[in-house]
């Protein structure tokens, strides 16, 4: 199950549903909604911050730019 502290594994998940997004035109409103969308994700939506979602949004960028 997925939770707000699984940066890398909500990251992995990203790239495997949407490989299609750009992640740099993404804003966090879209990146709440892909997140708690997905199969896995269990955590309360009410937890997440903009600081969780930019950290997320960081991840996901390096992640495609080391491939």
């Amino acid at each position: 199950m997925l939770t707000w502290d699984s940066t890398y594994e909500i990251v992995l998940t990203l790239m495997e549903h949407h490989p299609e997004i750009d992640v740099e035109s993404i804003g966090t409103q879209q990146l709440y909604k892909l997140i708690t969308a997905l199969p896995n994700f269990g955590d309360d939506p009410l937890l997440v911050n903009d600081g969780i979602l930019n950290d997320i949004l960081r991840e996901w960028y390096e992640e495609i730019n080391t491939l």
